[in-house]
């Protein structure tokens, strides 16, 4: 019986006397098409699989049966146990208990899947799905791919473009360092406990290279977090903890922007071009 069946979901959980963690954001798939669906687009059949937060193994199951090798990240030390229970039918996964936060991934690949490709799947607690998405990122191209379920909301900050309301920092970020593509919803009726937001599936495709090139890409979002933290300035005003507003003013001139134009609708290469050109600035 699978996990995604309520009632044996329920039983396994009364077994262990466990129950959902709200510090966690646990939030288990009771869909089973929907766990078919994750684990068939998130890699190709040759790749490795790193799963974070599996619960109690919901999503685990079907990535076992469709790859080589999972190593599922779970952080809730009580489901240790539970797991080790529903996925005991499987040789090729292992469970580690960690907060993803802490983890070297580059050292994990070594360890468990040297030599093979390895993509990332998760069901991502909404409460830190930020941190954990631009950790992954800024681990370089080690992983082919991130599939992930997160907030309808924070999707829709992800893959939407300059001047839009829900353009922001980690849109940028997300830019910078992949292709990202809307899977599907998710409707709260197809977890346990429902959340009380729709969810939507998201894949990250990471680039080999960065999608544009800057002097210093650690300055760059220095100031893209400038921008962003004060929006409603623009961006002469945002900049001005970090450079003169001559500097800014010239740049934007040179850049043919206007003096008063907002962060919100600069575009990832516009930020490398603007960080440039500050930078050259500075050693006049």
């Amino acid at each position: 019986m699978r996990l995604t069946d309520i009632s044996y979901a329920k039983q396994i959980m009364a077994q262990h006397g466990i129950a959902t963690q709200k510090r966690f954001g646990q939030n288990f798939l009771t869909n089973p098409r929907v766990v078919d669906d994750i684990a068939d687009i998130c890699a190709d059949d040759d790749c490795g699989i790193i799963e974070i937060g599996p619960g109690i193994g919901t999503l685990t199951e079907a990535l076992a049966d469709r790859y080589y090798k999972v190593v599922a990240i779970e952080i809730d030390r009580g489901l240790i146990p539970v797991l080790a229970d529903t996925l005991s039918r499987f040789d090729n996964v292992t469970v580690i208990n960690a907060d993803v936060m802490e983890i070297d991934f580059a050292g994990l690949i070594s360890e468990h899947f040297a030599g093979h490709r390895v993509a990332v799947c998760a069901n991502l607690p909404y409460y830190i799905t930020s941190p954990i998405i631009m950790k992954l990122l800024e681990c370089g191209h080690i992983f082919e791919s991130l599939t992930v379920m997160i907030q309808k909301e924070v999707a829709d900050r992800l893959t939407t473009r300059a001047g839009s309301d829900d353009y922001g920092a980690i849109t940028l970020a997300v830019d910078y360092r992949a292709d990202v593509e809307k899977c599907f919803d998710v409707s709260p009726g197809n977890f346990l406990p429902p959340p009380k937001v729709t969810s939507t599936v998201i894949r990250l495709t990471l680039l080999d290279e960065p999608r544009v090139k800057c002097t210093d890409p650690v300055r760059m979002f220095a100031i893209i977090r400038a921008a962003f933290g004060q929006r409603r300035k623009t961006l002469v005003n945002a900049l001005s903890s970090l450079y003169r507003k001559e500097a800014v003013l010239d740049a934007l001139n040179a850049m043919s922007l206007d003096a008063a134009v907002r962060g919100e609708r600069l575009s990832i290469g516009q930020y490398a071009e603007l960080t440039d050109i500050l930078l050259a600035s500075e050693v006049k």
